[in-house]
């Protein structure tokens, strides 16, 4: 008999009745003896349906195992996408974020080379100016030598004829006295006398 053909409960153990016969089993032993059995039975049934409570519980959890595997798997999948896509976006943007550095670079460093081309332009213009204000300087300072040369002079002969006017005045003619010389008049000076 197989285990599907043959199923043993300890109710069937303790209904079971084996019939009399002469010089047969003690009755009393052969009670106890299926008491036992019924009461193995019970224990034994009790315990299978633990186990297949069990088992169920198992069989459960290891579904929900698998589900969460399953779960997690998916999610690492989506994570590694996503962590693929968030890098080449990043890498998009560091590329864009190159470029306007670069072109602002190049702006910035256009516009220094405006400014030194600027300023070299205005330093130009300034040593051109000093040299033409030393130019001016020197003419104007050879123009006040030239002044001072021909003050000196007119000073030499004026001197001269300040010496002629105290001798006259010294002498009896009293127009010769009042004659003052050109250089020292300005009146004269000023029409070139």
């Amino acid at each position: 008999m197989t285990d599907e053909a043959f199923r043993l409960t300890s109710l069937d153990v303790r209904r079971w009745d084996f019939g009399s016969a002469l010089r047969g089993y003690d009755k009393a032993r052969v009670d106890d003896l299926r008491e036992q059995v019924a009461d193995e039975l019970e224990r034994l049934a009790r315990a299978n349906q633990e186990l297949d409570a069990k088992a169920r519980g198992f069989h459960e959890q290891l579904r929900a195992f698998r589900e969460r595997d399953k779960a997690l798997n998916d999610a690492l999948v989506t994570a590694q996408q996503l962590r693929a896509e968030t890098r080449e976006q990043a890498d998009r943007e560091a590329q864009l974020i190159l470029r306007e550095a670069r072109a602002e670079a190049e702006r910035i460093v256009d516009a220094a080379r405006g400014e030194a081309r600027r300023i070299a332009s205005e330093i130009d213009a300034l040593e051109r100016s000093r040299r033409a204000f030393i130019a001016q300087m020197r003419a104007f300072i050879d123009k006040q030598v030239a002044e001072l040369d021909a003050a000196e002079a007119a000073g030499s002969a004026g001197h001269n004829a300040a010496q002629a006017a105290a001798h006259a005045a010294q002498s009896d003619d009293p127009r010769r006295a009042m004659q003052t010389p050109a250089w020292l008049d300005p009146v004269k000076a000023a029409q070139g006398e």
